[in-house]
């Protein structure tokens, strides 16, 4: 079931709840009231004839010609019965009714005459009578006659009874012809709300219908630059199309840069490939090369291999951190890990001078001490390949207003400012040509920077220019003892 003819139906049923109970209370009230006003009649026309047999013997309302209607459509029968029950004297209105027991009404009184049409009355009540009256039903052929008897005491002694008499038919079938147009208007109403829901539903979730049809659209055409058309509405489901823009916004951004990334993977891993490749031919066609030739293409190989290796784990690394995996935090000792750093860096170039300027104390923070040294190599092989042979990498640890700094500085000649807004972007390259013959995919500084995240610091580069550029990693305060800071300055990314 759409939600639509859901929101319809349920529309449907509100209204139909809603105006079965108007028609209830409303139809319970009229025919209560008309039945009422029937039984005040009879009482009143019977104390009038109970007056006058009380105070002259007889009544002239008995004999006058009532036969015709009353203005309000109502038929009026007076009777008078002597002290032993012996009817009396009759009204001219009286249509040839049999005699009946003026005393079966005061033995068992009849409940209220609207009861028959209406079996559940919201307001029930009766008409004030005094305590020697009560009212009856008597059935005349197919039609109740509602019968109000009083019995006329003088001076402690029966005189007589007074009964006053009118039909219930044309009242009965009134009220059902009442109850039968009121059920009649309600379904009508309910049918034409359910109608009219159906219109609203669909104007209402029309912005639903485009979210869908865009969905679909680019679900099978895979075209991400598709958007849903808002009209300016600002309620909950125009809001609902502009995060759904914005949604799609974010996937578009998100597909591209998966398909650059991929893009430049491919690139990356096709070049030692080839050189692979074209190697292992030579060596398959020519297997009687001369042995140091050989061993300078075997030697190609290995670092063409290694080469892939590093570049296939750095891949798999931001792939754990697109997959959101966290590095686990333990103690580690900044001081240590920056010795480390420094000795494998001197490894990487026996060309360059490093040089370690800290305090005495020790510098302790949260993180992991592996990924931690992996990013403190990457920005040394950085200041190593960008700064000239014979120049010194200063490493400073010191202490910042805002925590604890380690600075590494070399006399490189900066970063270019058009490229500082995209040194972390993956296989992002300042120097093309120079970074790939160097054997750099571009992927390092991208990846300290994801280590930078999951240690809590931020990485930035704070100085650039002629005299070489500062990359700055720097530790929230309350990690740990003591807060630390990086603070490295290389010559371009």
């Amino acid at each position: 079931m759409t939600l639509r003819l859901r929101l319809s139906l349920w529309y449907g049923m509100l209204c139909a709840l809603a105006l079965s109970l108007v028609a209830v209370v409303g139809y319970s009230a009229s025919v209560r009231e008309q039945y009422l006003a029937l039984d005040r009649l009879l009482v009143v026309s019977a104390r009038i004839v109970e007056n006058g047999i009380r105070t002259y013997g007889r009544s002239y309302a008995l004999e006058t010609d009532t036969l015709a209607p009353t203005k309000s459509g109502v038929v009026m029968v007076m009777r008078s019965y002597s002290p032993q029950g012996e009817l009396m004297y009759v009204s001219a209105s009286d249509p040839g009714l049999k005699a009946a027991d003026p005393r079966g009404p005061l033995d068992h009184p009849a409940p209220p005459a609207y009861l028959k049409v209406l079996p559940f009355p919201f307001f029930r009540g009766e008409a004030d009578i005094p305590k020697n009256s009560a009212f009856g039903i008597m059935p005349v052929e197919n039609q109740r006659w509602r019968r109000y008897v009083i019995h006329v005491i003088k001076n402690g002694r029966t005189v007589g009874y007074v009964e006053a008499m009118s039909p219930l038919g044309r009242l009965d079938e009134s009220s059902l012809n009442l109850a039968r147009l009121l059920l009649q208007l309600v379904l009508f109403s309910v049918v034409a709300v359910v109608l009219i829901g159906w219109l609203l539903a669909g104007t209402a979730l029309r912005p639903v219908r485009r979210l869908l049809d865009a969905a679909r659209a680019i679900s099978q055409s895979h075209d991400l630059t598709r958007r849903v058309q808002t009209g300016g509405n600002r309620d909950e489901l125009g809001r609902l199309a502009m995060m759904f823009n914005d949604m799609l916004g974010s996937l578009q951004a998100a597909w591209a840069s998966q398909q650059r990334f991929v893009g430049d993977a491919s690139h990356e891993l096709r070049a030692p490939l080839t050189v692979m490749r074209g190697n292992l031919e030579l060596l398959r066609r020519h297997p009687h090369l001369p042995a140091h030739e050989r061993a300078d293409m075997l030697g190609e190989i290995e670092r063409e291999t290694s080469r892939m290796t590093r570049l296939v784990e750095d891949l798999l690394l931001l792939a754990r951190s697109d997959a959101g995996g966290t590095l686990q935090k333990l103690p580690v000792s900044l001081r240590d890990v920056t010795l480390e750093g420094l000795r494998d860096a001197k490894r990487l170039s026996e060309d360059h001078h490093f040089e370690l300027k800290a305090a005495p104390e020790d510098f302790a923070v949260q993180g992991d001490r592996d990924r931690l040294k992996q990013l403190l190599l990457i920005l040394l092989d950085n200041a190593v390949k960008y700064s000239p042979a014979g120049s010194t990498v200063t490493v400073e640890l010191l202490r910042a207003p805002e925590g604890m700094a380690l600075s590494v500085r070399d006399q490189g000649s900066g970063i270019p400012p058009e490229a500082l807004p995209h040194i972390f972007e993956r296989f992002y390259r300042a120097d093309p040509a120079r970074q790939r013959d160097q054997g750099g995919a571009g992927l390092g500084l991208s990846i300290a920077e994801w280590i930078a995240d999951q240690l809590g610091a931020a990485l930035v580069v704070s100085e650039t220019g002629p005299s070489g550029t500062t990359f700055r990693l720097t530790f929230p305060n309350g990690l740990m003892n003591e807060t630390a800071a990086l603070v490295y300055t290389t010559a371009s990314h």
